[in-house]
């Protein structure tokens, strides 16, 4: 899972958003974000859905099984 991630990074940034703007949005802390963005940690499927909800995009593309926002 190696697309997630960096493409949670480029949407992340995409939107102007900093690691704690994120991480305030899903009740989360800064240091979750920054864990997933380096590939520290990977996120509850829970998570994945709030994500793909948050930046409107599928479970698919944040995780890299297409290409297609």
């Amino acid at each position: 899972m190696t697309e997630f991630p960096k493409r949670l990074k480029a949407l992340r940034k995409e939107k102007k958003l900093t690691q704690t703007q994120l991480a305030e949005a899903l009740g989360l802390q800064q240091a979750t974000i920054a864990k997933w963005e380096t590939g520290e940690r990977t996120p509850f499927i829970e998570y994945f859905i709030e994500l793909a909800k948050f930046f409107n995009v599928s479970i698919d593309y944040l995780v890299g099984l297409e290409d297609f926002e």
